[in-house]
């Protein structure tokens, strides 16, 4: 492909001289389960890994293995990063690489851009430029009142940002936004109960859902959704005493649908309940004033979003206890 770094042609002579040399291949999961056990474990990959890198030129005398995240991601140096995406993650490269083709340049927000890519057993992988600053998820939990404000202002700006580009071949993905609304619906009660979420909250959670289908739009025109505007996917600077936003990454989960989708995880992880928080967020993003219809959308797509788990999600000391049903837990989040 134009513009991307093509593989090293002297490193593929001189590897295909040395004949004693027995190079690693990656292995075939058909689970998640053991991708993750092989994924905690780089020695297993690592060598694997630099060697792509090798062939497309790339140093690795410095690599850097980041231990969190999905997928295998190593730092090259300074600048580069390489993304390895397992058989049976493809569609994150493919969100990933189109999403990183679709929003280049489009956005007042730095996002990494495709050096090269390619693909070594079967697996997928993208090698990206670093992006400059310091993760939000180091970040967040220090920052004063006002910061906090201030940021989240810019991740409602970015967010309305992102939704402005076109969706390009995005739109292609799958599943499209009403069949994916509607199998999230269908698993909703399950799911929580599964999890453990409180009888008090699955008591409403029937009248929640048949609301559901008339507060979400199941058809109107989708936009670029990220689903993950959370601390561990953006990067912080800090110029004469104000934090910024410097950095966005990690669009491995992408989809087009419906543009408030975008909002749950800063309100989740982040606005924490505070009406300065909320109100930064929303404004950034583009709304007014909490109505109790945003506020019941709002709830609904909180329980029916992907990584769905309010337990875990929501940041408020006590929250469990503050609400006694879904209206008023609606009421905390997103307090006025």
């Amino acid at each position: 492909m134009p513009g991307l770094h093509c593989i090293n042609q002297a490193y593929l002579a001189e590897r295909a001289r040395v004949t004693n040399v027995t190079f690693r291949e990656f292995p075939h999961f058909t689970d998640a389960q053991s991708f993750c056990a092989f994924r905690s474990n780089p020695s297993q990959w690592l060598p694997v890994a630099l060697d792509i890198a090798r062939s497309h030129g790339f140093g690795v005398s410095a690599p850097h293995v980041f231990a969190t995240g999905t997928n295998l991601v190593v730092g090259l140096g300074e600048k580069l990063i390489l993304k390895i995406f397992p058989p049976l993650l493809r569609a994150q490269f493919v969100s990933e690489r189109d999403s990183l083709r679709q929003l280049n340049g489009r956005l007042h927000l730095p996002i990494p851009e495709i050096v090269a890519e390619g693909v070594r057993d079967g697996w997928t992988y993208l090698v990206i430029t670093r992006l400059a600053g310091t993760l939000g998820s180091e970040i967040w939990p220090h920052l004063a009142e006002d910061q906090k404000e201030r940021v989240l202002r810019q991740i409602g700006e970015t967010i309305a940002s992102v939704q402005r580009a076109p969706l390009g071949p995005l739109v292609a993905i799958e599943p499209r936004w009403d069949d994916f609304m509607r199998i999230q619906m269908q698993g909703c009660r399950a799911r929580h109960e599964r999890l453990g979420l409180a009888p008090k909250f699955l008591a409403g959670l029937d009248d929640l859902l048949r609301d559901a289908a008339a507060l979400i739009p199941l058809d109107a025109p989708p936009v670029i959704l990220t689903g993950e505007y959370i601390p561990e996917n953006f990067l912080l600077g800090c110029d004469d005493g104000q934090w910024s936003l410097t950095g966005l990454f990690d669009f491995g989960d992408v989809r087009a649908g419906w543009r408030d989708y975008d909002l749950l995880g800063p309100s989740a992880f982040m606005a924490a309940g505070r009406p300065g928080r909320v109100r930064s967020l929303l404004e950034g993003f583009g709304y007014g004033r909490p109505d109790y219809a945003l506020k019941r959308r709002l709830m609904a797509l909180m329980l029916l979003h992907q990584a769905s788990d309010l337990n875990a999600h929501i940041c408020i000391e006590g929250w469990q206890e503050q609400a006694d049903d879904l209206v008023e837990l609606q009421e905390l989040i997103w307090a006025e």
